[in-house]
């Protein structure tokens, strides 16, 4: 049986475990939690290196992609270094290509019409797939890096500015601790309301990183589409109450988790048998097309004519 597990430096309360079967290979995917405390990370992938399969490396990323510019975060380096036998993932790859279909998809199928909604992307710099993907279906789109992750109350209305804007300022960013930068540990338990509401309240479609999105949505988000991952039963609840009407997670469910991309970019390596050194894109695609991944689609208040009529009255 295949091991597939992310050691997370989020919170342990979005732990989980799942048994599944893919591609007529059995596997267990576990997420482990630290409440963001790296050496109890370290020492847990240094524990079980050689004895899984594949690692996901959960509540930070490895590298930041802008582009043709790949950025490596100074505090993961520790983390990625742990694992000298067994491969780790960060989600990278599936955050270019798996959530580029998934957008596409929703567009294709007619779930939501993209052209001309206001998206706003919490952070488009881990999520450039995503971003590409609603420019190129038309829509209006803002990206919140700068808002979400530095506080600044700024709105980028271009990928180009942005690009222009990381060039300059992600080297010395990313050399900053981690958690100044991103809900880390308990404190993605948090739910804040915040100066940052009308950034929520002007858009038709919230997409990206959840935890940004958990951490500063407003109470109301009546008639809010929601496209993102690592959805939990607890994340479903909080969102229906607060009136969302569509969630679409990127990655699907499984035992009533959407787990994160660092988790299913694990799943592949794992379920193809190979080092990912060793793997081209084509090889993820071929993979992907196999497992014919869905995205998750739930109307949490209303139904699908309702939403599908707000939709076309808001366009």
């Amino acid at each position: 049986m295949k091991r597939v597990v992310s050691i997370s430096i989020g919170s342990s309360k979005r732990n989980h475990r799942v048994e599944t079967n893919m591609l007529g290979q059995d596997i267990i995917i576990e997420r482990i939690g630290t409440d963001g405390d790296k050496k109890k990370a370290i020492q847990l992938i240094k524990e079980l290196d050689g004895k899984v399969d594949a690692f996901g490396l959960g509540g930070i990323d490895i590298y930041l992609r802008c582009k043709d510019k790949r950025y490596i975060i100074k505090d993961s380096i520790p983390l990625k270094q742990a694992a000298t036998k067994t491969p780790i993932l960060d989600g990278t790859f599936l955050k270019d290509t798996l959530e580029r279909r998934i957008i596409r998809l929703v567009n294709a199928e007619d779930i939501v019409s993209l052209k001309d909604k206001k998206v706003l992307i919490t952070s488009a710099l881990d999520r450039y797939g995503m971003a590409a993907a609603f420019e190129e279906n038309g829509s209006i789109i803002v990206y919140g890096d700068i808002i979400f992750a530095l506080g600044i109350p700024l709105r980028i209305k271009s990928y180009n500015t942005l690009y222009n804007i990381a060039r300059v300022a992600a080297p010395l960013l990313l050399k900053l601790p981690f958690h100044m930068l991103y809900p880390t540990g308990k404190s993605q338990d948090a739910n804040s309301n915040s100066k940052f509401n009308r950034f929520f309240q002007e858009a038709d479609i919230i997409a990206g990183d959840y935890l940004y999105i958990k951490k500063y949505m407003p109470e109301t988000m009546e008639g809010k589409i929601i496209i993102t991952n690592t959805i939990t039963p607890s994340d479903i609840e909080e969102l229906t109450k607060r009136g969302v009407e569509l969630l679409v997670t990127t990655t699907p469910e499984l035992n009533g988790r959407s787990f994160g991309t660092n988790v299913m970019e694990a799943v592949i390596v794992a379920l193809s048998g190979r080092k990912p050194e060793d793997m081209e894109s084509k090889d993820f695609d071929q993979i992907l097309d196999e497992l014919e991944l869905r995205p998750r689609i739930e109307y949490l208040n209303g139904n699908n004519n309702l939403l599908n009529n707000s939709i076309i009255e808001r366009g």
